[in-house]
């Protein structure tokens, strides 16, 4: 049984040595990192799929919307630490982060808009409006809290409880990993789920429901702990200082640019005349580290579109992995994986193997070779890119038709487009890939069986794609044309599937809770999305027979016509053409890119924190978290930039274009590390400390002597 008992000199509670309160605030993390995670990872299919957006502007939507999660903290610290103080500031903008996440849920509500039932919102602008709300909300939340509540963990310990304090810390992270892993890999589950109440759809508000819902709970449960909290009032933010020193210099140095004034040593010294020698001192070692920073977004561009570009990239592959089947929004949780894997082995193998080797691998040796895997992992990310796009079908452009021929007879068939005069011969039970034409080069088709011809016309106004089927049956030849009225590949995985009528006689077709309705001879039905990788029982109902077969297990994101050529009370007969060819690509193809993403994340991400750490100010390990914030805000919007400028038509080239703006990058860091030399914080800080001392002595001598004589009666 744990027993409680008073701190020293507190009257905070405590469970294990450590304040009670600590452990809600761990469960606060771990819920608002899990809303947090598990919104994001869905996020760019809902832009897509529900809001209807090009890969382009949901790519562009989603990085908008992390680079401010990144730009806020610094509003979210300035608030803390100059106003409410960080309890109030958790509070305050955790209500508004669960509002932002409730109408997230809300905008994503397909009946609230859907009039007339069919499936579709009938009014998107509402629900954009009402998602752009809720994105901005969750972005002044989850990064107005973001700086405050590590911090304010840590004031709950006192000052003989330094290693309780670490020990938090490491647990306090190991509960954002874990929100972050378990809400990857559930929300995309949920999100797969058929909801609604006129028609059956993907189930975002299920999707963005529990993550608001666990936003809730972890506001409630902060507030439950209220009573136990060490609260420190608001003490103004060096931030703050900073800034204004640096905006003193620069303005005093104008105002003295004339070349009568001496020089000084440093720019920032130009601020001596209204702040003391420490501060600038301790402003120059910051500016040193925060100029390291400037190249470092570049990475923070590539890692960040594992939510966006690789999950899109993951939606045209297969994720048949047997028994499971792995969601494209669901890859996201290989990185979490190989982090937990990655970050012991490589501390406890990796390191002290190259330290053997006498090899000096510095923390910025470290942050170069991060960028450096990280630009490996988009090439592998375009080689795999290279192999699906050779299994994309090609579609018409403007002013294009394309047209396939299903002969259905016994015997071959010539085929004559008119006005191009192209043959092709169709054998028996075959049929000819799609053909491309110019609009007005395919006006009409003859069909020839033998001596036997008919003619059938052709309308590419309406449509551009088109399937003819044909047939020499007893009464003569029979064709049936048909508008496929597909423009790209099925998405989500969904598969196309229609049917054609081999029979002599009119057939019923219903496949799963799917009715395709009564096809004539050699008629073919529409389309019908089902879900990829399932089979359905598939019944057909013809003058006087009944016949029910289970349908193939077809891919995911492919087209398919199955053509029903016998049906009898023994016999089945049906044949399956691929009109568009499934997705063959496996996902497993992407964990080595995520492999090397992860280990570069590894060296870079730890390693840039625990170097920029070391290298600052006692004072000013705040100054320096947020400029690790924004490395990680403007990284996203050069993904913005670059993917906007480009106009690149094809993903993979994109792809290397990334990677070769980071290894540029990552040669020009490599440069500035060359000549940075290391410092030693505590050290200069003792200097100052010693010169202070020094100066004091020499204003009021007497005084140092009589510390120095009651010191030695101690």
């Amino acid at each position: 049984m744990a027993a409680k008992s008073k701190s020293k000199g507190s009257s905070v509670p405590n469970c294990f040595g450590y304040p009670l309160s600590i452990f809600f605030i761990v469960i606060n993390e771990f819920c608002e990192r899990f809303s947090y995670y598990g919104m994001r990872a869905v996020l760019v299919l809902y832009f897509k799929y529900f809001l209807r957006w090009d890969d382009n502007l949901s790519t562009a939507i989603y990085h908008t919307f992390v680079a401010l999660c990144y730009l806020t903290p610094i509003l979210g610290a300035l608030i803390a630490d100059s106003w409410l103080g960080k309890f109030k500031t958790i509070v305050s903008l955790s209500i508004v982060y669960t509002i932002g996440q409730a109408v997230m849920a809300i905008s994503s509500i397909n009946d609230m808009t859907d009039q007339n039932r069919d499936g579709n919102p009938d009014n998107i602008a509402v629900h954009i409006a009402l998602s752009v709300t809720g994105l901005i909300l969750i972005a002044l939340g989850t990064g107005g809290i973001k700086p405050c509540v590590s911090a304010f963990g840590g004031d709950q310990f006192e000052e003989h409880q330094e290693k309780q304090r670490s020990r938090f810390f490491s647990i306090f992270y190991l509960s954002i990993n874990a929100g972050s892993l378990i809400s990857t890999v559930i929300t995309p589950i949920l999100r797969a789920q058929e909801c609604g109440i006129h028609s059956r759809q993907q189930c975002y508000p299920l999707a963005f429901g529990v993550p608001a819902a666990l936003m809730a709970v972890s506001l409630i449960v902060f507030i439950a702990g209220s009573g136990m909290y060490k609260k420190v009032q608001p003490q103004g933010n060096i931030m703050v200082q900073v800034c204004k020193c640096i905006g003193f210099a620069i303005k005093n140095r104008f105002r003295h640019r004339s070349k009568e004034y001496p020089k000084r040593e440093h720019w920032l010294d130009w601020a001596s005349e209204k702040y003391d020698k420490r501060l600038i001192a301790q402003t120059k070692m910051v500016l040193k580290v925060l100029f390291l920073y400037i190249p470092l977004p570049m990475f923070w561009a590539l890692f960040d579109q594992q939510g966006s570009r690789w999950t899109l990239q993951a939606t045209t592959m297969d994720g048949d992995f047997g028994a499971l089947q792995i969601q494209p929004d669901q890859m996201q949780t290989v990185n979490p994986i190989l982090i937990i894997i990655m970050v012991p082995v490589v501390d406890a193998v990796i390191y002290p193997l190259i330290q053997k080797c006498k090899i000096n691998f510095t923390p910025l040796r470290k942050i170069t070779v991060g960028m450096f895997l990280a630009g490996l992992a988009f090439i592998a990310a375009a080689l795999v890119q290279v192999q699906i796009d050779k299994t994309l079908p090609v579609f018409p452009a403007a002013g294009q038709a394309q047209i396939r021929i299903i002969n259905l007879g016994n015997s071959n068939a010539n085929v004559t487009f008119l006005p191009d005069l192209q043959n092709v011969t169709v054998l028996p039970m075959e049929s000819t890939n799609y053909r491309i034409f110019e609009t007005s080069q395919l006006k009409s088709v003859i069909i020839n069986f033998g001596s036997e011809n008919r003619s059938e016309s052709i309308d590419s106004t309406s449509s551009n794609t088109h399937t003819v089927t044909i047939k020499n049956a007893a009464t003569g030849i029979v064709s049936s044309l048909r508008s496929d009225n597909f423009t790209s590949k099925p998405e989500e995985g969904k598969n196309l599937i229609r049917f054609v009528n081999n029979l002599p006689q009119t057939v019923n077709i219903t496949m799963g809770d799917t009715d395709f309705g009564i096809l004539e001879e050699t008629s073919i039905s529409n389309y019908t999305l089902f879900s990829g990788g399932r089979t359905d029982d598939i019944v057909i109902v013809a003058d006087s027979t009944n016949c029910t077969v289970t349908s193939e297990a077809l891919g995911y994101g492919g087209a398919y016509t199955i053509i029903i050529n016998e049906c009898s009370e023994d016999v089945t007969q049906l044949r399956y053409i691929e009109d568009i060819q499934p997705n063959t690509v496996h996902m497993a193809w992407q964990i080595p890119q995520y492999f090397l993403l992860t280990c570069g994340e590894v060296v870079f991400s730890v390693t840039g924190l625990e170097f920029s750490y070391s290298q600052a100010p006692s004072n000013m390990k705040s100054v320096l978290q947020a400029g690790w914030l924004l490395t990680v805000a403007f990284g996203n919007i050069i993904v913005l930039i670059v993917a906007g400028a480009s106009k690149l038509s094809e993903q993979w080239a994109e792809y290397v274009l990334f990677a070769a703006l980071l290894f540029a990058v990552c040669i020009i860091f490599a440069v500035m590390a060359y000549f940075y030399t290391y410092i030693d914080p505590n050290e200069v800080e003792a200097q100052l400390d010693e010169e202070e001392k020094k100066k004091q002595i020499k204003q009021d001598p007497d005084l140092y002597g009589k510390e120095s004589e009651a010191d030695s009666r101690m």
